[in-house]
């Protein structure tokens, strides 16, 4: 049990008390609650730091997301930030009874996270040994994935919602296809890294949705830097040139939208260059207010807010039945639940959020949101704990196999890239986890032989 809590990578203490003061002495009237908040962020943020080039960091990922939408974009809101956002958007109840319940719901899903399954193994430690040994024996293998994802990307709009969410799964084959050439070879294939790379991207201008966008930059270069170990240096560099970008998407998203989704334009570089040449010739590219008011991308804390001021007040707690209708939506398909929720479904989120939002608007309860509408604040927070423990140990099985089938190391990525964002579905996040694991091990079965690593015989 020693080993139960043993984080894979080592923070520097020193720099984390260094900030810890700082943030006490240069913003002296932050609440204690805010303050709380920026710091345990703070430390997840670093595990993420540190971590690159050492492991694949699946958990500290998931953790630092869920940080930055429940804790540091509320805190930033009940700082200030919330005066440029309007009715619903602003955050319905007082700070305190607010971080009262996300601020240990959040640490109870980061120590849920933090419980290991596997004892004895780093459970995002990547045998890269063992990887090169697999690639070498299956050099078709990575470039079937990566021709399956694109195929799949492809396909996958000309099908309904359940058969084209298999396809969709597939098409992030084409990642750990680029992972395995990163990871196998001596040298890095820039071509194969510059096609994958241009796909996520026409993918994201072309649905003007940059999520995925992002999530998968962040893995693809936690990949690289697992092979080229950059130093704290060039990774603070590059942390700082992956926030500006995360930031610049963020304030021109919805003018990029409005151009897309309302006005009809196609979605391509060239009209994103458009929106951004049009805003900077209105000086309205890069301005504090601009940046202040784009604080709502990040914060999932509003909705949270809305919950709590209309349940139990307007609609009593749900006691786990609006649970069950997440858990049936999530693992059963539409032939055999035909009523189960839609993804997306727009009077099950105005039921519980308790305000209106217009058709075709998709917005999310949260795992956080679910825990508080069916067990209230303490019922809420071991909800989250298990939540927590559950990716952990999802991702450990897939680390207990890795030795037999070591491309499983690289199957994490797959199956969390989604269920890792804080301001989803918990439907969808649980759909996604379920049915991915799901097609994974059905591919493993089938064409076992093509998975497993085979031991010569000599």
């Amino acid at each position: 049990m020693n080993n139960l809590f043993k984080t894979d990578v080592e923070i520097n203490w020193r720099i984390y008390f260094a900030i810890v003061i700082f943030t006490k002495l240069f913003f002296p009237n932050l609440s204690y609650y805010s303050y709380f908040a920026f710091m345990v962020s703070a430390y997840q943020f670093m595990l993420l730091f540190y971590s690159i080039g050492f492991i694949l960091p699946v958990r500290y990922l998931a953790g630092s997301l869920m940080c930055v939408q429940m804790l540091v974009g509320p805190a930033f809101a009940y700082n200030g930030l919330d005066e440029y956002q309007l009715g619903f958007l602003k955050m319905q109840v007082g700070e305190a009874t607010y971080f009262s319940y996300v601020i240990p719901a959040t640490i109870m899903f980061l120590i849920g996270l933090r419980i290991k399954f596997n004892q004895n193994i780093s459970d995002e430690y990547i045998n890269t040994k063992k990887l090169k040994e697999y690639v070498s024996k299956n050099q078709i293998t990575m470039y079937v994935f990566i021709v399956i994802g694109f195929i799949s990307s492809l396909v996958s709009s000309f099908f309904s919602t359940e058969i084209g969410f298999v396809f969709t799964l597939l098409g992030s084959f084409k990642f750990v296809g680029l992972f395995m050439i990163i990871l196998g070879e001596q040298q890095l294939k820039p071509i194969t890294l510059f096609v994958v790379l241009a796909s996520i991207i026409l993918t994201s201008l072309g649905e003007a949705m940059f999520h995925d966008l992002l999530i998968w930059l962040l893995f693809m270069g936690a990949v690289i830097s697992l092979k080229y170990k950059p130093s704290n240096y060039l990774k603070l560099g590059l942390a700082v040139f992956f926030i500006s970008t995360a930031i610049f998407i963020q304030m021109l998203k919805g003018d990029y939208r409005e151009a897309t989704w309302k006005e009809g334009k196609e979605g391509n570089v060239t009209n994103f260059a458009a929106t951004t040449q049009k805003k900077s010739d209105q000086n309205e590219l890069f301005t504090i207010e601009k940046l202040k008011q784009s604080n709502i991308r990040i914060n999932q804390g509003f909705i949270i807010t809305n919950i709590m001021n209309n349940v139990p007040e307007k609609e009593n707690y749900a006691n786990g039945v609006e649970l069950l209708q997440i858990l049936e939506a999530a693992i059963l398909p539409r032939v055999i639940a035909p009523n189960k929720l839609n993804a997306g479904d727009r009077f099950f989120f105005m039921k519980w959020a308790g305000f209106p939002i217009a058709a075709g608007t998709s917005m999310g309860l949260s795992s956080i949101g679910d825990g508080y509408i069916n067990f209230g604040k303490f019922g809420g927070m071991i909800f989250m704990f298990f939540l927590g423990l559950l990716f952990s140990f999802v991702i450990s099985v897939f680390y207990k196999h890795s030795n037999e089938y070591p491309v499983l190391y690289l199957f994490p990525t797959l199956v969390f890239y989604y269920p890792m964002r804080a301001d989803c579905e918990l439907q969808t996040i649980l759909g996604h986890l379920i049915k991915s694991c799901f097609l994974i091990f059905v591919l493993i079965k089938v064409w076992k032989n093509y998975f497993v690593l085979k031991v010569s015989s000599n």
